[in-house]
């Protein structure tokens, strides 16, 4: 079994990754984590090349992570939330599936055959909200042939309790694990 888990989050050692740190330790088989504040993937520039042709032609670290979607049987995106959304780097990140929305939509082709688990981690102290940033995240899922996606887990009120203390969170992220470790079986 193999995962892939975006991790939207600059601190490594913040409250997003202790919960991410949590599914890397309980979940079956090999994981690819793509930290997008440390990676270098550009950002979507939409020069259209998708529309004509598989791929993306900006050459980066992305190309590995397509390499990756295709093999994968669960993907997890785990992001703080800031002003109400997932976070910039994470934002720039989801722009390179454009590929596979032009795949669909202009070239009428089933970018990737594979269909997989998917899960969405967020972390946040602000207004509690997490409708907008969860429909992006179930939005970029879906783009990368995620349809079993489990439901939301979210930690809340982060400036004042850390996500790893968070029961409700923490019980999440079990199930999580409980979700994605069936793709095994």
């Amino acid at each position: 079994m193999k995962t892939l888990i975006f991790n939207g989050s600059p601190r490594l050692q913040g409250d997003t990754m202790s919960l991410v740190n949590k599914v890397i330790a309980g979940i079956e088989g090999e994981y690819k984590l793509i930290n997008a504040y440390q990676c270098e993937i550009s950002p979507c520039v939409d020069c259209r090349y998708c529309w004509e042709n598989d791929g993306c032609a900006l050459k980066d670290e992305m190309q590995e992570v397509y390499s990756y979607i295709q093999e994968c049987d669960n993907i997890l995106i785990a992001s703080p939330v800031y002003f109400s959304e997932l976070t910039g780097k994470l934002l720039d990140v989801g722009s390179r599936l454009q590929t596979y929305f032009c795949a669909r939509f202009f070239r009428k082709a089933e970018p990737i055959a594979k269909s997989k688990r998917g899960a969405v981690i967020l972390v946040g102290g602000g207004d509690g909200r997490m409708d907008k940033p969860y429909e992006t995240a179930y939005t970029l899922l879906r783009h990368m042939n995620c349809y079993d996606i489990h439901p939301l887990v979210f930690s809340h009120n982060t400036n004042t309790r850390p996500a790893a203390e968070d029961r409700k969170a923490v019980d999440g992220v079990i199930q999580i694990i409980t979700f994605f470790n069936m793709s095994s079986r």
